[in-house]
């Protein structure tokens, strides 16, 4: 097995707190509930061919664009159009740092492995998720979906990834908190730890790399 130089781990829901938090927590603030926003979707997915998600990750629409089409996609579920103003806001503020996993990262950072960070996120969401961790003290790399156009498990993200490391894959370990994504990275030759919880994926990653 070759040595492994670099991690490349996911933000949501493995850098912080689950991201089912956030959810819930906009159940809380504005009375929609998760599984509203799943019929959405799902109706927009119908009409569409695409989860609105997707190409809001892509940064192909503007997150006005995408408030605009969840609000007419719930309007027959609730019965009214919602107000969703404050969605980022309340999505956002439920997330917290996970410090076990962030300390994991920088311990790794100091012993001088390749750190990336590759994250499904939303460009108009920088500001509110980047303050949350010592981003450019931990990580060498970041590859935000919503400035590259690909998100995950796209094949082109992986390889954008990579490229920017300026390793081979399988001298990469791949963190992440959903198996599919997990399963495109090895299907590259990356290493990958599926995150469940954190005592599961600390002794994995430690694992995978050696008890480095």
């Amino acid at each position: 097995m070759p040595e492994l130089r670099a991690v490349v781990s996911d933000f949501g829901g493995v850098l912080t707190t689950p991201l089912l938090h956030s959810f819930l927590a906009l159940q809380d603030e504005i009375g929609i509930a998760p599984e509203a926003f799943a019929q959405a979707m799902a109706r927009i997915r119908e009409e569409d061919g695409e989860l609105p998600l997707y190409r809001l990750e892509r940064g192909e629409i503007s997150e006005g664009d995408f408030l605009a089409r969840l609000r007419e996609a719930l309007t027959p579920t609730l019965g009214h159009e919602p107000e969703l103003h404050r969605f980022k806001e309340v999505f956002f503020a439920a997330l917290r740092p996970n410090e076990p996993m962030i300390e994991l990262m920088r311990e790794l950072s100091g012993r001088g492995l390749r750190m990336a960070m590759l994250t499904n996120n939303v460009r108009e969401w920088e500001p509110l998720w980047r303050p949350m961790l010592p981003v450019d003290e931990i990580f060498h790399t970041v590859v935000d979906s919503g400035f590259v156009g690909y998100r995950k498990p796209e094949v082109e993200i992986y390889e954008l990834t990579l490229e920017r490391i300026g390793l081979p894959a399988e001298q990469c370990l791949f963190v992440d908190d959903l198996e599919v994504n997990c399963d495109a990275a090895r299907e590259l030759g990356m290493h990958a730890v599926h995150f469940r919880d954190n005592d599961q994926a600390i002794a994995e990653i430690k694992a995978a790399l050696g008890h480095r």
